[in-house]
């Protein structure tokens, strides 16, 4: 290495844990927080009636442990019967291992793979999307693939634990050796504690987890009747010792089976357990299909279920429709058609009975796999009974309404007019905050298999896009696009296909997946020539000049959008010309020709302008703006983009507000207006701060710093 001279440009990097490209600089030092405390969120609150699992506890922390023999492997995979307790048993044993001192510092990091429910299984990919985030990696720099997620993912874990941050990667309910092996750590000191149905073959100690013994499942339930009603519950068990005895061998140790007729018990206080043994009794069928390894869990659910009086049994069953993991509160009322209070109270009832899971925030709820398919048979049987069809309809068209509601809040120019209700939420951050919490739910809605209330669901993806693009969600506007696309050919909305073929390869563009964008903007284009529609191939060629202008492809970009503008000329879409024009000057500007960008910007602002589409011309003005600060003309410039500013605070588009504010700040800090400039970039800071931009405030926090350094 060359000695450094005073005056060098040089790098340091250190502390903390570190990816992507360094940029070349003066003085440049990276640092990551001393915690990352997403890493913390995810892991179940464990039981407090546990029992007959302490030899299996003990031998998993010894595989956990930091000091821990050579030859023995830091990953260890839980197998055994559903409803054996697997995933209690590595609760149980992660909240142990996190509150040993020094053992895990860096926290947890948590997923249910839902490997046995083909609707709702996750892959590596998407787990690795949410932990990388967790892990504090921006979403700009996750890759796309997952080979290449999981060699970043590997690479954050190995630099955790190098620099005392080791983490514990718990896994629940893989499928499949090749949905579980991309999670795993490998750099010898990460842990991981893995669940399945199956022996997994990943490499991991494996741990079989047999069913409860007579003693321990008669404990089990007088621990869990003790807890729900005090000392006085679990004194029934002592006092019909024959009666809990036999109750514990009708449940064959299954512990999922324990506890619903636990919560049985509790429900009514005055019941005596042999009536209970009774009714068990007299479900002979359902008692031989409990002891069976592919039915072990069906007989308990039905036992509870048959218990459940109308309402809650109806909402048990209507559950099983919601396309995502977790359902709110509002959702399930959607369902039931009733009221919200009412419908907490409900869901209170199930989760006492073991049917249904709180989730982690409070007012969402969720079905175990299993339950859920149990739900679904119940519900199919009796699908006239409860109105099915109608409640499915329901739930979708609450998530449909809340996502226009809510991107009225992004977009307020676009969605106002079909929002119907905008006031639904008070504020941007409310908004973006519901469309977090149901984006599964939003996306399965869009591409669940089949073809019911496809016109709903094509436009659920619409909504859906500008969420998805501010967010970074490329995965799913691409699995919602490409669905729409489906759903289009099926009902015959060949209006409506242009579109979605459309949206699917601006996805794909975004993606980097240029030739797949490109093949899928030819289908668009022999679509609207088969149907000698000129007007669709004017968008079509304006979308695949945009596609080769995101490629770099500048000349083929100019080339395309020329022929564009002609054929929107030739059928007199003025708007379909705006957009071209607009794309053009900015193809121009990117291949490093501004005056003749500058030159066609004009005339797109001007027809924006004489158009009426404020939002066009605020794109344009404030790409006009950048222009005419390459050719050193900064006074233009901030004028252009003071306009561009004020078209977007008329549109009440407060993220836009503050990406030119961004431009606006570079322009006066070129012309020495310092304090102006700082103004600019504050106000750019926490607009985008505000509508969620991470990777724009990023850069507008980073032109205020950079600002103030003397």
């Amino acid at each position: 290495m060359a000695e450094q001279r005073p005056g060098d440009t040089y790098n340091s990097v250190s502390g903390g844990v570190h990816f992507g490209a360094v940029v070349q600089g003066r003085q440049v030092s990276l640092r990551l927080p001393p915690e990352v405390e997403p890493a913390l969120s995810g892991l179940p609150k464990p039981a407090s009636g546990f029992v007959g699992r302490d030899a299996h506890v003990r031998e998993l922390l010894e595989a956990l442990a930091p000091e821990r023999p050579q030859e023995a492997v830091p990953v260890a995979a839980v197998a055994g019967l559903a409803g054996a307790g697997k995933t209690e048993l590595v609760v149980q044993t992660a909240t142990r291992a996190l509150a040993r001192d020094g053992w895990f510092p860096g926290g947890v990091l948590f997923a249910d793979l839902n490997g046995y429910d083909a609707e709702r299984r996750l892959t590596a990919q998407q787990v690795l999307d949410g932990w990388l985030r967790a892990l504090g990696v921006p979403p700009e720099h996750i890759p796309d693939a997952e080979q290449d997620r999981v060699r970043l993912y590997r690479s954050v874990l190995a630099a955790h634990a190098a620099q005392g941050r080791r983490l514990l990667v718990v896994i629940d309910n893989a499928g499949a050796d090749d949905q579980a092996r991309p999670l795993l750590p490998t750099d010898g000191t990460t842990a991981a504690l893995v669940t399945s149905r199956h022996t997994l073959d990943i490499g991991a100690r494996l741990h079989d987890l047999p069913v409860l013994d007579g003693a321990e499942s008669v404990q089990l339930l007088r621990q869990a009747l003790r807890e729900a009603r005090g000392p006085d519950g679990g004194r029934r068990i002592d006092d019909e010792p024959d009666a809990a005895g036999r109750l514990a061998e009708l449940c064959a140790g299954l512990p999922l089976a324990l506890r619903i007729v636990a919560a049985l018990l509790a429900d009514i206080p005055n019941r005596p357990v042999a009536s209970l043994v009774a009714a068990l009794e007299d479900a002979q069928t359902r008692l031989d299909r409990l002891s069976r390894a592919d039915r072990a869990v069906r007989a308990a659910f039905a036992l509870s279920y048959q218990g459940l009086p109308g309402a809650q049994a109806r909402l048990f069953r209507l559950l099983a429709l919601n396309p995502g993991p977790e359902i709110s509160t509002a959702a399930a009322a959607a369902l039931s058609e009733a009221a919200a209070d009412g419908t907490e109270g409900v869901l209170g009832d199930l989760v006492r009975a073991h049917l249904v899971e709180p989730a982690p925030v409070w007012g969402r709820w969720r079905l175990h796999d299993l339950i859920r398919l149990y739900a679904d048979e119940q519900g199919v049987r009796q699908a006239d009974e409860d109105g099915r069809d109608a409640a499915y309809l329901r739930l979708l068209d609450h998530y449909t309404t809340g996502a226009r509601a809510a991107c009225c809040h992004l977009m307020p120019d676009v969605f106002s007019s079909l929002a119907g209700n905008a006031d639904l939420f008070p504020d941007l951050r409310t908004a973006l905050a519901w469309l977090d919490a149901e984006r599964d739910n939003l996306v399965a809605a869009v591409t669940t298999a089949g073809t019911a209330h496809a016109s709903l669901r094509v436009t659920t993806a619409s909504v859906l896009e500008p969420f998805l693009s501010l967010r970074r969600h490329h995965d799913d506007w691409l699995a919602t696009t490409t669905a729409a696309v489906d759903l289009c050919r099926a009902i015959g909305r060949r209006d409506r296909e242009g579109w979605a073929l459309n949206s699917r390869a601006t996805a794909l563009t975004v993606l980097h997946r240029f030739d797949e964008a490109a093949d899928t903007l030819t289908s668009v284009l022999a679509l609207q020539r088969s149907t000698g529609d000129r007007q669709g191939e004017g968008r079509a060629l304006t979308s695949l000049g945009a596609l080769h202008l995101e490629a770099h492809r500048w000349d083929e970009a100019v080339e395309t959008l020329t022929a564009a503008i002609a054929v929107h000329r030739e059928t007199g879409e003025r708007y379909g010309e705006c957009k071209a024009l607009s794309n053009l000057g900015t193809s121009l500007f990117a291949a490093g020709r501004p005056t003749d960008a500058v030159d066609i910007l004009t005339r797109a602002a001007d027809l924006a302008r004489s158009l009426g589409e404020r939002r066009g011309e605020a794109v344009i003005l404030t790409n006009l703006g950048n222009a005419l600060g390459v050719l050193g003309r900064h006074d233009a410039a901030v004028e252009a983009l003071t306009d561009a500013i004020a078209r977007y605070e008329a549109l009440g588009d407060h993220h836009g507000v503050g990406m030119a504010q961004n431009n606006l700040g570079n322009q006066l800090r070129a012309l020495g207006r310092s304090d102006d400039a700082a103004r600019a970039f504050s106000v750019a800071a926490e607009l985008l701060g505000q509508a969620g931009d991470r990777f724009n405030w990023l850069k507008a926090t980073t032109n205020l710093v950079q600002l103030q350094q003397p």
